[in-house]
């Protein structure tokens, strides 16, 4: 019972500040050193936006590996990936939880919670209903407002309550 291939990106608006701060901080260190204005401009921005794609091509490589490969309908793969995505930000929670600074990340979801919802979304295209419902519900107990573990452990049920009916 696959669900479709949707990937949902909620943004955190409030995360636009600390990060405007950032690229502040860096216009205004390439300031110091070098004029016209419109320059420490130009390179602050760039370093702002270097920095954001290292930070997440560095730090946060297994989730998006995860999400490539899931793209690609490798899940079984794409399941190790978000166990060490996972585990990577379980052992270090003070990266996730300032994730807008520390990962330039404006989503306002964790990558704890991205992991969990991603490790059942997999589980459910590769057949294992029952760890697809684990993990949506474990998603649940961190995360109570997790719209996508609610709707998919929904569908989930009326699908079994379908198939129920079906061989009774």
């Amino acid at each position: 019972m696959p669900q479709a291939k949707t990937f949902i990106r909620k943004t955190a608006w409030i995360s636009i500040f600390p990060q405007l701060a950032v690229m502040g901080t860096l216009m205004f260190v390439f300031s110091l050193f070098i004029r016209p204005i419109y320059i420490d401009v130009i390179l602050g921005s760039a370093t702002y936006l270097i920095l954001s794609m290292v930070l997440e091509r560095g730090i946060a490589h297994n989730h998006k590996k995860g999400i490539s490969l899931t793209k690609k309908g490798n899940y079984t793969q794409a399941i190790e990936e978000y166990k060490k995505s996972y585990d990577l930000f379980c052992k270090h929670s003070w990266i996730d939880k300032y994730r807008y600074i520390t990962l330039l990340s404006s989503s306002s979801y964790s990558y704890t919670e991205m992991a969990l919802v991603n490790l059942a979304f997999c589980y459910l295209h590769c057949e294992n209903v029952e760890l697809a419902k684990q993990y949506y519900q474990k998603t649940l107990k961190l995360f109570p407002d997790n719209e996508m573990a609610i709707n998919a452990l929904n569908a989930i049920k009326s699908f079994e309550s379908k198939t129920d009916n079906l061989t009774t």
